[in-house]
């Protein structure tokens, strides 16, 4: 009778310190908000999260360790030194520096451990907003023409066309992204400039805004990647005067009027011939920027449906249900099997264990 092949053991890391805010969201009461919500206000913490992987993981078949880092590279470091056969990379910064995510991967990369999703090149990369917009445009990828600043000050004559969009250039998640980031004249940009720059760490991003549609691409694979459905995001409840963006409050703030009325639609409603056209763009900048197993692209059509990305997002959010989650399952591929598949992408990295050769007759 054959021996059951043993279970990949999976080491699922991931980085929180202090509370989660979304644990206090159990005590609100939806009553007291001053509008009705449209989606539940008593959302996943990053615990439940969490534990929601690892309990799919567990489900498909992997024997599942968790481990918060805490911010510690000694609980990181004796995490790796137990040699899992994949960790599931879920650190997403370190000492809140968003800068420091590709650093944690290339410490795996230091114990020779396959891990899911980006490396530290494509990490670092897509961090920097401006170097990844050069590298785009490097390879005739269209995203928004930009000025990078360094200091709150911009000429009256910068050479970008209105409404323009002022964003940290090395944030995550719609960090620093409010109503008041679109501007329309030169008053309003000097103004927001100020604000931005006493709230962030220079440098910060001003692009052109592209009015139109908002879609998140996601793609999955690597040899080769493939798109899954589109998601596009329907902004016909904000008021008249609300920007069509998708700010930090509509992403994250479920105690915002934001959050509930930007919906999404998947797939997103556009031509076979707009679609083909969005997927080549987004496989083409997810190979350039060097990213691999996973990834979520932030994009936008004009009213001519012309393409520009915006950003790249390597590792994206995993929740089940939510963008790259909703994507995968529009494609026939529940949460489990979608999870089982980015570990076999990163399995499949794994360094054969070289035997040493057995030593020759008269050698001493």
């Amino acid at each position: 009778m054959p021996s059951r092949q043993p279970r990949p053991d999976v080491l699922v890391l991931y980085n929180q310190v202090g509370s989660d805010e979304y644990e206090a969201l159990k005590d609100v009461d939806p009553a007291s908000l001053g509008f009705t919500p449209s989606y539940p206000i008593h959302v996943a913490t990053v615990q439940d999260e969490i534990g929601a992987i690892a309990h799919a993981l567990e489900n498909e078949g992997f024997q599942v360790r968790v481990v918060n880092v805490k911010d510690d590279l000694r609980i990181l470091q004796n995490a790796l030194r137990r040699r899992p056969d994949v960790v599931f990379n879920l650190v997403e910064s370190f000492h809140d520096r968003q800068g420091l995510e590709g650093s944690v991967a290339g410490l795996y990369d230091l114990f020779q451990i396959p891990y899911t999703g980006a490396g530290p090149f494509a990490l670092a990369l897509c961090n920097r907003k401006a170097l990844a917009k050069q590298v785009l445009l490097a390879h005739g990828i269209p995203t928004p023409r930009f000025r990078l600043l360094h200091k709150p000050t911009i000429p009256r004559r910068h050479g970008l066309h209105y409404p323009l969009m002022v964003k940290p250039a090395r944030e995550d998640a719609s960090a620093g992204v409010t109503k008041d980031s679109v501007v329309h004249d030169y008053v309003s940009l000097t103004g927001q400039l100020e604000r931005i720059f006493a709230e962030f760490t220079p440098p910060i991003l001003v692009e052109e805004y592209i009015e139109g549609k908002e879609l998140h691409v996601s793609v999955i694979g690597n040899t080769p990647p493939r798109v899954l459905p589109i998601i596009e995001f329907d902004f016909s409840e904000l008021p008249p005067d609300s920007p069509r963006i998708i700010s930090y409050d509509a992403k994250w703030n479920p105690l915002h009027e934001e959050y509930h009325r930007i919906h999404t639609v998947c797939p997103a409603r556009l031509s076979q011939r707009v679609v083909r056209r969005v997927e080549d763009i987004a496989i083409r900048a997810f190979q350039v920027t060097g990213c691999r197993d996973y990834a979520r692209l932030d994009i936008r059509l004009d009213k001519k449906n012309h393409v520009s990305v915006l950003e790249i997002n390597p590792n994206p959010d995993l929740t089940e249900g939510v963008s790259f989650m909703e994507s995968a399952e529009k494609a026939g591929m529940s949460f489990g099997a979608t999870l089982r598949t980015i570990v076999e992408f990163a399995l499949a990295r794994r360094i054969p264990a070289v035997t040493p050769p057995s030593p020759r007759a008269g050698d001493s």
